[in-house]
């Protein structure tokens, strides 16, 4: 079938909407109709080169939409279900996955090749030329071919357009609060950076029962936006920050301290540790260049306060219960993913969308497609 997909064909270079060829889905394979995608900044990271992944690559990671057909081997998902992808996949049998931890799923591994995890292959093509896709995913098109390990089924009654996020940005932040920072009630805590992860992490914290919860981001709408969001001190800079962190928290440092900028640096790991308390936690979300080799950390600090530095992947969560769990707090008005959307666009808006991104003027842009009209 004939389809619309955005390219990156070379590192620093726009999206290019193409026609492509999209070859029918093998046996653990699944062609989805997406109605929605997010617009993450982990796609900019391919743009930049930050993230390598294969080139020419279809974006997008955080799609949502209707199962169209399966392959003779799925058994789980029929057409007509709705599912969101998760943006890296779960076999629920490897190591990580039986020891629940889904996020570290083996299946991993494969998400930079761009090729189906099922073959190594390509399903996607413009002419002779195989196209490779983010995360195995390629969200950014009006369909897709994925491995069924990458879907997660959900209530046909959710807005596929809202429901996208949870594939990567909102489980990813919420669950840096809930999982990985493990915020317990009464403790203080930081986000750095109110993107879609930052304001998902706040909301996380807001749900944990943090006393505290203080946002830092330099664009005004964002912590104003973190403010309505649960929120309850502002900073316009890691400096300012300094002051606002010690009053909030009465000289002690945060409990919690979670890192979710659009591109982290090594040299403000100092800084996140110095506005930290004795046996706090930082937690490293955001994505660092992989060329970033050095950060700026004294260790001291670590051993005589004993701080802590974790990563957190996909927010340490389990995307088959925790996607779910989340769309049952947003039915019941406990989350919120409206506000998390601050404007749509159409696929030929990806750049415009992008370029939005850059000048923090979205929380989280959401490209919406065609099919989403036919429901």
């Amino acid at each position: 079938m004939e389809t619309k997909a955005a390219v990156l064909w070379e590192r620093n270079t726009p999206w290019s909407i193409e026609t492509i060829r999209l070859d029918p889905p093998k046996d653990q394979e699944v062609l989805v109709e997406l109605h929605a995608s997010g617009m993450c900044h982990s796609d900019e990271h391919i743009v930049t080169g930050d993230m390598p992944f294969h080139l020419p690559c279809i974006g997008g990671h955080e799609g949502a939409g209707v199962v169209k057909a399966v392959g003779s081997h799925v058994s789980w998902i029929k057409p007509g279900d709705h599912v969101v992808f998760g943006f890296i996949p779960s076999c629920g049998h490897c190591p990580s996955c039986s020891s629940g931890h889904q996020n570290l799923c083996d299946l991993g591994a494969k998400i930079y090749s761009g090729r189906q995890i099922f073959d190594d292959t390509a399903r996607h093509h413009v002419g002779d030329q195989e196209l490779a896709l983010a995360c195995g995913i390629g969200s950014f098109a009006h369909h897709t071919v994925v491995h069924e390990a990458s879907c997660i089924k959900i209530d046909p009654a959710t807005p596929l357009d809202r429901a996208c996020l949870l594939g990567c940005g909102f489980i990813t932040g919420w669950g840096s609060a809930v999982y990985t920072a493990h915020i317990k009630p009464g403790e203080t805590v930081v986000v750095a950076g109110i993107g879609g992860i930052g304001a998902a992490a706040v909301q996380g914290a807001r749900l944990a029962g943090a006393r505290t919860i203080t946002a830092i981001d330099p664009v005004e709408f964002k912590r104003e936006e973190a403010l309505r969001l649960g929120a309850t001190h502002v900073a316009a800079s890691w400096e300012e920050a300094k002051a606002v962190v010690a009053e909030a928290t009465w000289d002690r440092g945060a409990d919690k301290f979670i890192c979710a900028m659009g591109v982290g640096e090594g040299r403000l790991m100092s800084k996140a540790l110095a506005m930290t308390a004795k046996r706090g936690r930082v937690v490293v979300t955001n994505i660092h260049p992989m060329a970033e080799r050095e950060i700026s950390v004294n260790l001291m600090d670590l051993t005589l306060t004993e701080k802590q530095i974790v990563g957190s992947l996909y927010g340490s969560a389990n995307p088959r219960r925790d996607i779910p769990r989340v769309l049952e707090l947003w039915s019941a008005g406990q989350v919120d993913l409206d506000s998390m959307v601050t404007k749509t666009y159409s696929l030929e808006e990806v750049n415009d969308g992008y370029e939005d991104m850059r000048a923090g003027r979205n929380i989280r842009g959401v490209l919406r497609y065609p099919a989403a009209d036919s429901l």
